[in-house]
């Protein structure tokens, strides 16, 4: 975390570990495309749950975050309270801020800008910046990877909703699961440890193992408990095995304790 914190600001001073630009582009790029195309998916979700054209545009282009949009039109179309499916979809973006919370280190971008920056702190673009090895190329990830899915996801939204009718159902063509894919793809290579990838399963476990007995959206907030039980877990076996480790030690010293005695009684 600490080498990340401060990033070097140029490509070239990066060492081994830096990238080409070109390459940083070429990423990002293939990111912004294949989780913008599932934009149609959310205009077809959403025109059929009863919202209009304006609101369905309207929510990709002012909340611009799939997984809180398809969560609100998804409890709607399941004949859900509107205060119930906004409160979800608030409470499943809120992930966002802590994501925010870390680019703003990253990027370290300047006071005017930030309030920009912020509509496009995702999971897509978080998971770009934070592979990059410099500054320069978390900047360059963040905002083409940004850009492209902003104009794709909104452009295929109009599309979605428009043809909505036409397309039928998306379970079928597959749309919804593109940007959980990209984003998966995109997880796996940074989960390095035995401890990263306890939490990434644990979180696995608990997001599916509750999603058939809770409201859409909430089993993702209890899924984010992984990471303090794997933690808590970790903490335990650590000072169970430095206690374990803490008792020879203390054997010695009574061993030392009582030849010293023997060899008193001894003289």
């Amino acid at each position: 975390m600490t080498e990340q914190t401060a990033l070097p600001d140029a490509p070239g001073t990066g060492g081994a570990g830096a990238k080409p630009d070109a390459a940083v582009v070429r990423d990002a790029l293939g990111v912004g495309v294949a989780v913008g195309l599932s934009g149609f998916a959310f205009g077809v979700t959403s025109a059929g749950s009863g919202l209009t054209l304006a609101q369905t545009c309207a929510l990709s282009l002012l909340v611009f975050t799939g997984a809180s949009q398809f969560a609100l039109v998804g409890a709607l179309a399941a004949g859900g309270n509107p205060l119930t499916a906004a409160a979800g979809a608030f409470f499943l973006g809120v992930r966002n801020a802590f994501y925010g919370l870390r680019l703003s280190q990253l990027l370290a971008l300047p006071r005017a800008v930030r309030p920009f920056a912020a509509q496009w702190v995702i999971d897509e673009t978080t998971a770009v910046a934070l592979a990059q090895p410099t500054r320069r190329a978390v900047r360059i990830g963040f905002t083409v990877t940004g850009l492209t899915l902003y104009v794709l996801w909104n452009l295929t939204t109009l599309l979605g909703a428009l043809g909505a009718e036409a397309i039928g159902d998306t379970d079928a063509w597959g749309l919804d699961a593109a940007g959980p894919a990209v984003f998966l793809a995109l997880l796996a290579p940074m989960l390095k440890d035995t401890t990263e990838r306890a939490v990434a399963a644990l979180a696995v476990l608990l997001g599916l193992g509750l999603l058939p007995v809770l409201p859409a959206g909430v089993p993702v907030l209890v899924a984010a408990l992984a990471a303090p039980l794997v933690l808590w877990a970790r903490g335990r076996r650590a000072g169970g095995a430095e206690d374990d480790g803490a008792a020879p030690g203390a054997a010695e010293d009574d061993g030392a304790v009582c030849g010293a005695a023997e060899g008193e009684d001894g003289r």
